[in-house]
């Protein structure tokens, strides 16, 4: 059994949320580090991902699904249990995923300076014409 995943997992300054590019949509990066360790219910995926709706995971989860990334197992039996886990697919993706992670903690302050130059910019920009 794999060990519980930490609420604070994925805090608000994780450097996933820098990254200008995705894997998949905006939380499959985060999805497939969850199942890295094994196997997960979708209970337990909430838990680092609370800022995720349920919907919004579902959707997620059966995209992972489709591309071949993760897959979905229901277990039979009072209650069913319904595991998702990395596929080898989605398992080679944890290598380029590491590699952006430390690309975007390291490019960090660069990042953070750019979308604030962005915002300034844009707000500018909005009274110039209002």
């Amino acid at each position: 059994m794999s060990e519980p995943l930490r609420p604070d997992m994925f805090d608000e300054l994780c450097p996933s949320s820098m990254l200008p590019f995705r894997f998949g949509d905006k939380w499959a990066g985060l999805i497939l580090r969850c199942l890295e360790d094994g196997p997960r219910r979708f209970s337990e995926l909430r838990v680092p991902l609370r800022r995720v709706t349920p919907k919004v995971m579902t959707r997620s989860l059966r995209g992972l699904e489709r591309d071949g990334l993760v897959s979905r197992t229901v277990a039979e039996g009072p209650p069913q249990r319904v595991e998702y886990a990395l596929t080898p697919l989605g398992r080679s993706m944890l290598e380029p995923l590491d590699a952006a992670c430390a690309w975007a903690a390291e490019h960090w302050d660069e990042l953070l300076d750019a979308r604030e130059a962005y915002e300034r910019r844009a707000v500018a920009a909005e009274a110039a014409r209002g």
